[in-house]
């Protein structure tokens, strides 16, 4: 393995160079999702932005990461939709929620400070998925309406699903033009190899500019098309921004700190985007080519600091976003820098060049957030769950529906419910489920064995892993699961990545005792039972 690179300023000198066409290269990624999933939250397109800036530049020099890229993600669309809309909606609704996310991501620094980042284990992979699924489909039901240049008919994504099919008749044809040659190329540009460094949210979104200009879009007129029938096209078919940047920072209204509803809203923000921040943080140090890994309370600290921020100048709550540091990775950045310059890189646009963004068609940022929407509901994150178990997938699924069907919140705790419910069925009682008994004894000064026992399950496993994080580095573990009744999908999930970790580390970890389980699928991380 390569030399680990250095950390703070002496990372700077070594790598500025790969970091900082990374940063730009992220940036270029980064501007056009970032305007959308603004857009799509209810609130100025100039919130993505400020959230991009504050997550480059101020998370970058606190985070507990190296390469991960912090900002707006899709997966926080819904929540700050529905808190702006719970709210009264409009600029007073887009205050108070920026009220709420202020107080977030407070909330997020008192869970970094006290190492509460570890209370994530009590919700289950499938029903985190689960839940971005349902967000995925909800984006999806929303901006393929804008996409074709119509407005959503219904309330409920399933309402606009329902409703799509017999609306499509009346789309406006060159909005739909302009959308559906976004989204071609955001589907074929990544297939073509020549042409895959180069990053498909923002070619599709200046392909659509160039339409935009082409159909006259800044300009309000009307045209005829399919059997002389009249449309209407104009600058509200474009981004807005306001004209001095600095009427576009907006404070948060405080005025409803005593209203549950205003709390819901910051208690959705706060539990999403932290669960969140801790998935992708955890999911970067597995593609950091250099194995650093993550330290996830100071992350979540970082994280909040910057949602503070950025909610306190107007902006959208952020994390540590999967996809945008992968590409960073994937550009061969070193550190922490990477993030700052992209940061910078978006400040300086804005500063300078935000007159391009009023170019930018709405049907354009809409196929972006169609595409991604599709990615986070994918029929591959179905195949994928039901490759695990039934169970699994019986999680996966409740979490989607109920989620559709009423909110995000009630959503991802009906999939902690079924999990639950299904571990009761299999004779574990409730006292079972909250403790796991392990007893750890050391051999000699190089072995240690971990004898478990009873159930392991998503709401005990903190203590199987407080204690095996114990354990020294560079012993040889053996962790004999042969007594329990029970290990299901996250504790194998758990116990694969510290077998992981502490090999890396230089240890190593047997995993024995499982022979005699019966398996709930082929998939090494099934839950076992007896």
């Amino acid at each position: 393995m390569s030399e680990i690179p250095a950390d703070g300023l002496e990372g700077l000198k070594a790598n500025w160079k790969t970091d900082l066409m990374s940063g730009f290269l992220i940036f270029l990624i980064a501007l056009p999702l970032s305007l959308g999933i603004a857009l799509a939250s209810g609130v100025p397109p100039l919130s993505g932005i400020i959230a991009a800036v504050v997550g480059g530049i101020v998370v970058s020099m606190t985070s507990g990461s190296y390469v991960t890229i912090n900002g707006p993600a899709a997966g926080l669309i819904v929540v700050i939709l529905g808190a702006v809309n719970s709210l009264g909606g409009g600029i007073e609704g887009y205050k108070l929620t920026l009220a709420a996310i202020t107080i977030a991501g407070i909330l997020q620094i008192i869970a970094g400070v006290t190492k509460a980042g570890k209370l994530s284990t009590f919700f289950p992979s499938s029903a985190v998925h689960g839940l971005l699924a349902s967000i995925g489909i909800i984006i999806i039901a929303k901006q393929a309406y804008v996409m074709v240049g119509l407005k959503p008919i219904g309330k409920t994504a399933v309402q606009q699903l329902m409703a799509l099919p017999g609306a499509l008749p009346n789309a406006n044809p060159e909005l739909a033009f302009i959308g559906f040659v976004t989204m071609a190329v955001l589907i074929v540009l990544p297939r073509i190899k020549p042409l895959k460094r180069f990053p498909a949210p923002l070619v599709g979104v200046v392909i659509g500019m160039c339409l935009g200009t082409y159909f006259d879009l800044s300009h309000e007129h009307t045209y005829l098309a399919f059997q002389n029938h009249e449309y209407k096209l104009g600058p509200d078919a474009l981004v807005t921004l306001p004209g001095n940047l600095a009427e576009g920072i907006v404070h948060p209204d405080w005025s409803r700190l005593g209203d549950p509803v205003f709390w819901k809203a910051t208690m959705m923000i706060f539990i999403i985007a932290s669960l969140e921040t801790l998935l992708s943080a955890a999911a970067v140090d597995k593609l950091d080519p250099y194995h650093r890994k993550a330290n996830l309370n100071k992350d979540l600290t970082a994280i909040g600091i910057g949602t503070a921020v950025s909610g306190w100048l107007g902006g959208l709550p952020m994390i540590a976003e999967i996809v945008r540091s992968s590409a960073n990775i994937n550009n061969g950045a070193k550190t922490r820098w990477a993030n700052f310059f992209h940061g910078m890189f978006m400040l300086t646009f804005v500063c300078f060049a935000s007159g391009m963004i009023h170019r930018i068609p709405l049907a354009s940022l809409a196929a972006v957030l169609v595409f991604t929407g599709f990615r986070l509901a994918s029929p591959k994150e179905f195949k994928k769950t039901m490759a695990i178990g039934s169970d699994q997938m019986l999680i996966f699924v409740t979490t989607i529906v109920i989620t559709l069907a009423t909110d995000l919140l009630i959503g991802i705790m009906s999939g902690v419910l079924v999990k639950l419910v299904l571990h009761l069925i299999r004779g574990n009682s409730p006292g079972q489920l909250l403790k796991c008994d392990m007893d750890v004894k050391e051999v000699d000064e190089k072995e240690v064995i971990c004898a478990v026992n009873g159930t392991v399950a998503f709401t005990n496993l903190l203590y199987l892993k407080q204690r095996l994080e114990a354990v020294p580095a560079g012993r040889d573990i053996t962790i004999d699961l042969g007594q329990t009744r029970l290990v299901d999908h996250s504790a194998m999930e758990f116990l694969e990545g510290f077998q992981h970790d502490y090999e890396r580390a230089g240890g190593h970890v047997a995993l024995v005792g499982l022979e005699g389980h019966r398996s709930q699928s082929t998939h090494p991380l099934a839950a076992r039972t007896k």
